[in-house]
C-alpha cells in the first residue's frame, strides 16, 4: 500500500502517459469521421457499409466497458491499460491495410475492444494514484483531453486525409501508441485485492443488454424506430430495445442475487446508491449529449452547405479545443468547489451552444462562430475537468476500475442518445425546411434530408442551392439551440449533486 505522502509526491509522468494514450483513442474516433468519404471511394463501400465502420466501433466499445473494467480491477489496471494499447495498435494496423469493407469493419471491432480496455483504466489509475491538490490538477488535465481532443480530431483528420490519404488515419496511431506502451512501464500498478472469481452470467447479460440498447439508439433513424423505414420490410429496433430491457433487468436481478450470496459480481449495484456517483453519471451523460451535438452538426454544415474544406472546418471546430485547454489551466487555480465548477461549466456550454445556433446563417464566416465555440469549449473544460473528480469522490478505491467503466459506459450511452435525438432533429429539420423553401421539388428535399445535408454540395442550380443552404442553416440552428437547452437541464441536475467535501480535503 502506497503511503499518503508518497502518493502526494507522485510524479506527473504517469498522467502524461495516460493522457497521451487517451488522446490517441479519442482522436482516432473523430479522424475516422472525416475520412469516411475517402474510405467510401477507395474501397467502393455502400452507405450501409460505411455506417457500420463507425457504428460497430461504438457498439463494441460500449458493450465491453463494464466487464473489462472489472477485469482490470481484479488483474491489474496498468496491465489492462497496456494490453488494451496492444490490441488497439494491432487493430489500427489491420485497419490501415484493409483491402475491403469487411476487413475494415472487423478491424474496427478489434479497435473497440482495445478502446474499452484503455479508456476506463486511465480514469481508474488517476483516481487511485493522485491525492491532494495534484488530484484536482490531474482531473483537470483528463477533462481537457476528453473535451479538447474530440474537437482537434477533425483538424488532424482533415490534414491527414487531404495530404496523405485515409489510411494514415490509422497508421498515425502506431508511433504514438508504441511510445505510450513504453511509458506504461512507469505507471504504478493498482488493483482490487478483494476481487476474486468470475461473474460469467453478469458479463454475458451486460454485454447483450448494452449492445442491444446502443444498437437501437444508433440505428433507429436508419431502420425506423417503430415501423420500418423506406427500403426495409421490418425494423429490428423495437426488438433490440425489448432485448435490452430484458437483459438489463436480468442483469440487475442476477447481480443482486450474487452479491447477497457473497459470490463475485462485475458491478456492485451499491455504487448507484452513492449520490455523488449517481448524479455525476447522469450529468456526464448530458454533457456528452451536448458535446456530441456540436461535433455532429457543425462540420457537416460547414463542409456541405458552406463549402469549407475538411481542414478549414477542422480549424473552426479546433477553437472549441482551444477553450477547453485554456479552461484546464484555469480550473486548478479556482478556489471553488468541484460542484460549483461543474455547474459553471455547464452554464457556459449552454450559453455557447445557444449563441452558436443563433449565429448560424447562410452567410456565416470563419470568425463568426469562433468566439462562441471558445466559450463553449471553456465550459466543456470546466465541466469535464471536475465531474470525474466529484463522481468518484465517494467511491471505494478498490472499485475505481468498475466505477470508471460504468461512468464511461454512461458517457457512451449519452453519445448514442445524441446520435438518436440530435440526428432526428437534424433530419426532421432539413425535411421541413426544404419542404417550405422548395415545395415544388420534393425529390430534392428528400435527397437533402436523407443525406443529413451532405447532398447540398452537389446541387448545381444556384437558386435551389441557395434554398438548400438556408434549409441546412435552419436545421443546424435547431440542433445547436436544442443542445443548449439540454445543457441547461444539466445545470438543473447539478443541483442534486451532494457536497462531497472533496475540494476542501484537497486544500488541507
Amino acid at each position: 500500500m502506497v503511503s499518503l505522502n508518497e502518493r502526494t509526491r507522485q510524479s506527473w509522468l504517469p498522467l502524461f502517459v495516460l493522457g497521451v494514450g487517451m488522446s490517441m483513442i479519442i482522436i482516432d474516433a473523430t479522424i475516422v469521421n472525416v475520412a469516411v468519404p475517402a474510405i467510401m471511394a477507395d474501397l467502393s463501400l455502400s452507405a450501409t457499409d460505411v455506417e457500420w465502420v463507425n457504428s460497430i466501433y461504438s457498439l463494441t466499445f460500449a458493450a465491453l466497458l463494464v466487464p473489462l473494467s472489472r477485469t482490470g480491477d481484479a488483474r491489474g489496471r496498468r496491465r489492462m491499460f497496456a494490453l488494451g494499447l496492444v490490441v488497439f495498435l494491432v487493430a489500427s494496423m489491420l485497419a490501415a491495410m484493409a483491402g475491403s469493407g469487411a476487413l475494415l469493419i472487423g478491424a474496427r471491432v478489434l479497435q473497440g475492444v482495445g478502446a474499452s480496455m484503455v479508456v476506463p483504466m486511465t480514469l481508474a489509475i488517476i483516481n487511485s494514484l493522485y491525492v491532494g491538490p495534484r488530484r484536482t490538477i490531474a482531473f483537470a488535465v483528463w477533462g481537457s483531453i476528453i473535451g479538447g481532443m474530440a474537437a482537434l480530431g477533425p483538424l488532424l483528420g482533415g490534414w491527414l486525409v487531404t495530404d496523405h490519404g485515409w489510411r494514415w488515419a490509422f497508421w498515425v496511431n502506431l508511433p504514438i501508441g508504441l511510445l505510450v506502451l513504453l511509458g506504461a512501464l512507469k505507471v504504478p500498478e493498482s488493483k482490487d485485492p478483494e476481487a476474486r472469481g468470475w461473474d460469467v452470467p453478469g458479463m454475458l447479460l451486460s454485454v447483450v443488454g448494452t449492445s442491444a440498447l446502443v444498437f437501437g439508439l444508433i440505428e433507429g433513424q436508419r431502420y425506423g424506430w417503430f415501423a420500418p423505414s423506406e427500403g426495409h420490410t421490418i425494423s429490428p429496433i423495437p426488438f433490440a430495445f425489448a432485448l435490452a430491457v430484458l437483459a438489463l433487468t436480468a442483469f440487475t436481478l442476477v447481480e443482486r442475487a450474487r452479491a447477497r450470496a457473497g459470490r463475485p459480481v462485475i458491478l456492485h449495484l451499491s455504487l448507484l446508491a452513492i449520490p455523488s456517483f449517481r448524479y455525476g453519471c447522469l450529468t456526464a451523460m448530458i454533457v456528452t449529449v451536448g458535446e456530441f451535438g456540436m461535433i455532429l452538426v457543425l462540420p457537416l454544415f460547414l463542409q456541405s452547405a458552406m463549402a469549407f474544406t475538411a481542414f478549414e472546418a477542422g480549424l473552426v471546430i479546433a477553437s472549441l479545443a482551444l477553450g477547453t485547454f485554456l479552461a484546464g489551466g484555469v480550473v486548478p487555480k479556482l478556489r471553488l468547489t468541484p460542484r460549483l465548477i461543474v455547474r459553471l461549466g455547464l452554464a457556459l456550454e449552454a450559453v455557447g451552444a445557444i449563441a452558436v445556433g443563433l449565429s448560424v446563417s447562410p452567410s456565416v464566416g470563419y470568425w463568426t462562430l469562433v468566439p462562441w465555440l471558445v466559450l463553449y469549449g471553456f465550459g466543456v473544460g470546466f465541466a469535464s475537468a471536475q465531474l470525474p473528480n466529484l463522481t468518484l469522490a465517494q467511491v471505494p478505491p478498490q472499485q475505481s476500475g468498475v466505477a470508471s467503466g460504468l461512468q464511461s459506459a454512461i458517457r457512451q450511452l449519452g453519445a448514442a442518445i445524441g446520435i438518436a435525438v440530435l440526428g432526428s432533429i437534424l433530419v426532421t429539420g432539413l425535411g421541413s425546411a426544404m419542404a417550405d423553401r422548395l415545395p415544388a421539388d420534393p425529390a430534392l428535399g428528400k435527397a437533402v434530408r436523407d443525406s443529413a445535408g451532405a447532398a447540398v454540395a452537389m446541387i448545381k442550380d444556384p437558386a435551389k442551392h441557395a434554398a438548400a443552404v438556408a434549409a441546412a442553416a435552419d436545421a443546424t440552428r435547431r440542433v445547436t439551440v436544442f443542445t443548449g437547452i439540454a445543457l441547461l437541464g444539466g445545470v438543473g441536475v447539478t443541483l442534486l449533486l451532494p457536497d462531497t467535501g472533496v475540494g476542501r480535503r484537497e486544500e488541507e
